[in-house]
């Protein structure tokens, strides 16, 4: 290169890099010494390749043909060497290869994961990177995590979780060129260290008890032996398939559920008044005064709104359970909040989405919303120290702390220092008879 050519090389850099053009990409500065860094390398691969056990085959060089390649620094035309037999399986840039940094897809998963549609992620990288990619290459590179989704669906669980929560949310798919409407049952789980935890996410066309049979029947499967507390809404039928799977859990079912399903059988006008007195049944102290109060309330609305009335009777085995506990375990259980909270972050990302193309198009992008969620979940619950304390004096003998673990492994050792000791003053006495 001489020197003038060199200034107009330098000029032109610098003039791009102010102007924030790309400097590899289609007319960069530097475009032509990538190109030629990446032909040479592959140039080199392919001396390596015909060696002399493929040249005695009749294998040798074939031309060359041309590939352009996207990449973070941008779109630019390269020449491939090519073989007689076509074995050639160069590493750089692989056959059939047009992405070819993986730092771009990264970018693009990323990008997906946070809601963007396939079209704003296009005219995303276009702006940033001078790139153009294709809606079909885009769903290729989205493709890529389907196996870790998969993985993610069958991986291992601890043994215990201390409460879990059960719910679904609710999305359309296309079928078959038809919209259906289908529910996603997710399930959030509390570890014995005070962890949040996506235990899993299932797909079907409807929400119903005999679903969650199938969907509790794989957590236990997957490792789930025990579940302290269960925290679900009152979908008929669902309170049976949990004890069916894990018949010592406690159920506790939603009581903003209940109250919701309540008021839609009482009168605008009887609502400010009813919810009066039914406060002092989910707010009493203890299940006693909670239970005199659903007395007095039977006795002031049960002739008007029997139903109403009816519906807490029957459910009231459930619907009391967090009476039993404290006030700040009460305010974790009462409620199916926890889970809720996380459906809300998961609508951020999918509220977008109309319909989504198939059932592993809205699996992908709640995977993705998911792992980003959870990376926030780095610290226990507050005040578990507590909990855990209250929960382990409810159940014992369910729950296995590492404080346990340690006195257990204290008193082994201990025996088996007094077992050691035993054997040396008998071998001792024994020396000594002699």
């Amino acid at each position: 290169m001489t020197t003038q050519e060199q200034q107009e090389l330098e000029k032109k850099a610098l003039e791009q890099f102010i102007s924030g053009k790309s400097l590899f990409g289609k007319d960069g500065a530097f475009a032509p010494m990538l190109k030629n860094f990446i032909e040479k390398a592959l140039e080199s691969e392919m001396e390596g390749h015909l060696d002399g056990q493929e040249r005695s085959k009749g294998n040798k060089r074939n031309g060359k043909g041309k590939k352009t390649i996207k990449s973070g620094f941008g779109t630019f035309d390269i020449e491939t060497p090519q073989d007689r037999h076509s074995n050639f399986e160069p590493e750089l840039v692989k056959k059939r290869q047009s992405i070819l940094a993986d730092n771009l897809s990264d970018k693009i998963i990323g990008l997906y994961g946070l809601g963007m549609s396939y079209r704003d992620i296009s005219s995303h990288i276009k702006q940033m990177y001078d790139t153009e990619i294709s809606h079909t290459v885009l769903s290729q590179i989205t493709d890529r995590i389907i196996p870790d989704v998969k993985a993610w669906q069958n991986r291992p669980l601890e043994a215990l979780y201390c409460i879990v929560w059960l719910d679904a949310m609710h999305y359309k798919v296309k079928v078959d060129g038809k919209i259906v409407h289908k529910a996603l049952y997710n399930i959030l789980g509390i570890n014995a260290e005070g962890r949040k935890e996506i235990l899993g996410i299932y797909l079907s066309e409807s929400e119903g008890a005999n679903f969650w049979l199938q969907v509790l029947t794989d957590l236990n499967n997957r490792g789930l032996k025990d579940i302290l507390i269960a925290c679900t809404d009152n979908l008929k039928g669902f309170t049976s398939a949990i004890l069916s799977v894990f018949p010592k859990a406690e159920v506790q079912l939603c009581i903003v559920h209940q109250i919701r399903n309540s008021l839609k059988y009482v009168a605008s006008k009887d609502q400010k008044n009813f919810m009066r007195d039914l406060k002092k049944v989910y707010r009493a102290t203890s299940k006693e005064l909670a239970e005199d109060a659903l007395l007095e309330l039977e006795d002031k609305w049960g002739s008007k709104y029997p139903v109403v009335i009816q519906s807490w009777q029957n459910n009231w085995e459930h619907l009391s359970q967090y009476f039993k506990y404290t006030e700040p375990i009460r305010k974790i259980i009462y409620t199916t909040n926890a889970v809720e909270g996380y459906h809300r972050q998961v609508r951020k990302v999918t509220k977008t989405k109309g319909a989504f193309t198939n059932d592993m198009a809205l699996l992908k992008l709640v995977y993705l919303a998911t792992m980003n969620i959870q990376k926030k979940w780095t610290s226990p619950l507050h005040n578990w120290s507590l909990t855990i304390q209250q929960l382990y004096i409810r159940f014992e003998d369910r729950i296995d702390l590492d404080i346990n673990r340690n006195q257990s492994a204290r008193v082994a050792d201990a025996r088996s220092r007094s077992k050691i000791d035993q054997i040396q003053d008998l071998t001792n006495f024994e020396t000594k008879k002699k």
